[in-house]
């Protein structure tokens, strides 16, 4: 079984966003001109063998690409393949805190989502704090971005070792970086080596293109510490997995990164 820990079921209105001209022009796909139905999200998880994903809403500081309610009915037309991840607007912390509970609570989402670059300030800014605190409350995870960013943003902002500072003032939140640090995955690996409840994703990145450092944590101290993630639609499944028997991983290590740390993390039973 395959767990997509980071994915998007895409709105037209985040597939034409001008902030990913330059993930376009990476990967050469075209601007669309209409929004893609579910089935094609489930498609190219069964393509790349991946049984659940999960996906999350995307809210900025001047516009929701994909909202919270928009993510409930992709989970629920999935029939369980899906997995929803909710967002909110760090600017208005009283308003992200409720909607936060209204994620979790009525929606069923697993956790909540948001990526510092969106916003143009570190993790540490005070106004993520209502929200880590409500993730507490709640016990589900924070997911953020770490590492450099492919849209034409400050990359600083996603530095791991704001994270170091995020773990300290709240031990019991559970934070997932997604995107693996790079080029400061050497900040990652110690961060999540020196905080129990920090973890990894490797979204964004093909198994061919992992650092050399991430490869060994997750061979050795980091086994339980790391998340398969594609970041479809940028990167389908099937090419995130592309090399993944190159890695080296033994049976339990493979099997705890590409699903059993995601089924832990984010509470999904037996799944």
């Amino acid at each position: 079984m395959i767990i997509d820990a980071w994915a998007q079921h895409p709105t037209l209105r985040h597939l034409q966003d001008p902030s990913f001209a330059s993930l376009r022009r990476w990967t050469g796909q075209a601007v669309p001109d209409e929004a893609p139905p579910v089935a094609a999200t489930l498609a190219a998880m069964d393509a790349g063998g991946v049984a659940l994903a999960l996906i999350s809403a995307w809210v900025a500081p001047r516009n929701v690409m994909i909202s919270n309610d928009e993510v409930a009915g992709f989970v629920a037309e999935s029939k369980g393949r899906l997995l929803g991840v909710g967002s909110v607007d760090i600017s208005k912390p009283m308003a992200a805190m409720r909607e936060a509970r209204r994620c979790i609570g009525e929606l069923g989402f697993k956790a909540i989502r948001v990526l510092p670059w969106l916003w143009e300030v570190p993790p540490t800014d005070r106004r993520f704090y209502p929200l880590y605190a409500a993730c507490c409350e709640l016990g589900v995870p924070f997911c953020t971005q770490i590492g450099h960013t492919g849209p034409l943003m400050p990359s600083e902002v996603g530095r791991p070792i704001y994270l170091d500072q995020v773990a300290i003032d709240f031990p019991d939140l559970v934070i997932v970086g997604g995107h693996i640090g790079y080029p400061w995955t050497d900040e990652a690996v110690a961060v999540a080596t020196k905080h129990e409840n920090v973890y990894i994703d490797t979204s964004a990145y093909t198994a061919a293109r992992y650092p050399a450092a991430l490869v060994e944590f997750m061979r050795a101290h980091g086994r339980h510490k790391v998340l398969f993630g594609s970041n479809y639609p940028m990167i389908a499944p099937a090419k995130a997995l592309a090399g993944i028997d190159a890695l080296g991983l033994d049976a339990q290590a493979r099997r705890l990164f590409l699903a059993d740390n995601a089924a832990r993390v984010y509470r999904l039973g037996a799944a």
